[in-house]
């Protein structure tokens, strides 16, 4: 391979502080340790393809886009909803191409065109991801609200008023009506 992919190393460094880069507004709600970013797009991957393939659209592709959605937050931190009002956000499509400086211009322009076509919302895939990212929050909510964490209500609330997809509305009121440790008894063979 002739490109240098010194570039690329470095990101994948830089994308591991995402491991400790907590979700802010969860402080909000009294969350003393809350999830990581990480934490938050590994499981609204998952969300997405689930959505996805329930929606008809590609599930690899709204999974590949959850992935990236908050790479940028390497750089900015996690801006919640409040500091954004005061903060002047910065632009991911411009955040994600100082990421990908350097980079091989095949690797550099998958992402900052993935980054793009989530900021857009202008595919099937991007509206599954999108959603995704607010079912995620949402189900986290709920846990920590099982937890003891009843300020959470509110991310709950905001998050299932957001959720623009069936599939995503139907999965909120599914999740809503379970007890979130429902499906250790199930696996465990309890009955309920």
């Amino acid at each position: 391979m002739a490109d240098d992919l010194s570039a690329v190393a470095r990101f994948l460094y830089e994308a591991g502080t995402l491991k400790h880069t907590r979700r802010s507004g969860w402080w909000m709600a009294g969350v003393n340790d809350p999830e990581s970013v990480a934490e938050h797009s590994w499981r609204t991957s998952l969300i997405a393809s689930v959505i996805a393939k329930l929606e008809g659209a590609d599930p690899a592709r709204a999974a590949f886009l959850a992935v990236w959605h908050d790479t940028q937050e390497t750089r900015t931190g996690d801006v919640n909803h409040l500091g954004k009002k005061y903060a002047t956000s910065a632009d991911p499509q411009a955040v994600t191409a100082d990421q990908t400086a350097g980079m091989p211009d095949v690797l550099a322009s998958a992402i900052q065109e993935l980054v793009a076509e989530y900021e857009a919302k202008d595919s099937p895939e991007a509206v599954c991801a999108r959603d995704a990212d607010k079912l995620e929050c949402m189900l986290q909510g709920i846990e920590y609200k099982a937890q003891g964490y009843e300020a959470a209500q509110r991310w709950i609330d905001n998050s299932r008023a957001r959720l623009t997809t069936e599939t995503g509305k139907r999965l909120a009121e599914d999740l809503l009506g379970q007890d979130p440790l429902g499906w250790l008894r199930t696996a465990i063979g309890e009955k309920g």
